[in-house]
């Protein structure tokens, strides 16, 4: 496996995964919103449900991690929108893409999320729980289904549904920093909610894992093997920086602030990755503390 296509190569895990498959020698395409300026670039319109599907020949493998960010605007009907058809149609687009294909890649590795399990509260879930209801999880539930065409060509086809990633550079951990930081950091609402997450590191090792067995397919929970509360989580973070934790952030100001995205922050996802254990991945670093400091290191 030498040419591997890579949607969404310019956000946080995507950046971090090609500096990752470069370093190694492997031959990168991106997936790009614009006039394609090289053979190592490919256009595509996610929104749309367009791709250049010319340009994923002589691919040995599809990433795709494209999708507009969950945690970056309130959720209004136009930003759920654009959520939902970034994901949703862009996946479709590059699955029939790779079903077309007179020589498929190997394997479509397609992004998902831990969102897909919704409210679990101190219920432990694995892989084999269901789908639950509600915005993120049906949005999960359409944007895994959305890859159905590649699978049905018969492309081995993985679901990398990933919790919340410790990292500088964005999503969830790229808003705690600068408060943690500044000395405003706190627990949010009572603290009890489970966060389910994973270091940056190890979330591209997974999915290079992923890429490279043969014998996985199918969803896998890309998230630390012990969840832990908010209090928790933010407890590090406190100790971890050597800044107090005096702040808290009450329940019905998230949810004024953040509309129903609050209910993500609020809510208790007590995640673990049994099948990605189960095929023998050893996590670097699978402690939050640890998981912190890789981030600021």
């Amino acid at each position: 496996m030498r040419r591997i296509v890579v949607a969404g190569a310019s956000g946080l895990i995507g950046s971090a995964l090609v500096r990752s498959l470069e370093a190694d020698g492997y031959e990168v395409v991106r997936l790009v919103r614009r006039a394609a300026a090289g053979p190592l670039e490919v256009a595509w319109e996610p929104e749309a449900g367009r791709v250049d599907a010319a340009g994923l020949d002589g691919a040995d493998a599809v990433v795709n991690l494209a999708g507009a960010g969950v945690g970056d605007r309130r959720w209004t009907a136009a930003y759920k929108r654009t959520i939902r058809d970034g994901r949703v149609n862009g996946t479709r687009a590059l699955a029939e893409a790779v079903a077309g294909m007179d020589r498929p890649p190997r394997v479509f590795v397609n992004g998902s999320a831990i969102g897909i399990y919704g409210e679990t509260g101190e219920r432990v879930v694995d892989e084999s729980a269901p789908a639950a209801s509600g915005f993120l999880p049906e949005l999960c539930v359409e944007w895994e289904g959305a890859a159905g065409p590649a699978q049905l060509a018969g492309v081995r086809t993985v679901f990398a549904r990933t919790g919340l990633v410790v990292a500088k550079g964005g999503g969830a951990w790229g808003k705690l920093f600068p408060l943690f930081r500044a000395g405003l950091g706190g627990r949010m609402g009572d603290g009890r909610q489970y966060w389910s997450y994973i270091a940056l590191h190890d979330e591209v090792a997974a999915i290079r894992h992923l890429l490279e067995r043969d014998d996985l397919e199918g969803a896998f929970n890309l998230t630390a093997p012990e969840p832990l509360t908010n209090r928790q989580i933010t407890d590090a973070m406190a100790r971890v920086l050597h800044r107090p934790k005096v702040f808290t952030v009450p329940a019905p100001v998230l949810r004024v602030v953040l509309g129903e995205m609050a209910g993500d922050v609020l809510g208790s996802a007590r995640v673990v990755p049994g099948r990605l254990l189960d095929s023998g991945f050893r996590f670097a670093f699978p402690g939050i503390d640890d998981a912190v400091r890789a981030a600021l290191g």
